[in-house]
């Protein structure tokens, strides 16, 4: 799934003065050290400050990740953990390592699909199952 008119209408408020920086530049520190040891560095200057480029960081979730659900991830690790892992969730958040911008990039899936015939924890079955 990809954010990006919603990414273009919170730019839009910013800066037509509608939303304060304080808001959309608010970086967690946790999400801020993720951005600089597991970020991927992308060429796409900073919306709001200009003055860095952003910095992609991979979040994985999923139900059979365990203790690794929940982790940032680099561009190996995700390659990696595509083909050993079960399905799983990626989301890409985009942050500016200087003003602290942030946004939810896109969402993506993952990992090997499960075997035929092994129980599926947490799969919710549709009524054609």
């Amino acid at each position: 799934m990809d954010y990006s008119l919603q990414r273009r209408a919170v730019l839009a408020d910013v800066h037509s003065g509608r939303t304060g920086l304080f808001e959309v530049c608010d970086a967690s520190p946790y999400l801020s050290r993720a951005a600089k040891y597991h970020g991927e560095a992308t060429e796409t200057p900073c919306p709001v400050c200009r003055r860095q480029r952003l910095t992609r960081v991979n979040y994985v979730y999923g139900d059979r990740l365990g203790p690794v659900s929940g982790q940032a991830k680099s561009p190996v690790e995700l390659a990696r953990m595509d083909a050993a892992q079960e399905e799983f969730t990626v989301y890409a958040v985009e942050v500016c390592r200087s003003c602290g911008w942030n946004h939810l990039e896109c969402s993506y899936v993952l990992g090997v699909e499960p075997a035929p015939g092994r129980p599926q924890r947490g799969r919710r079955r549709t009524a054609t199952d």
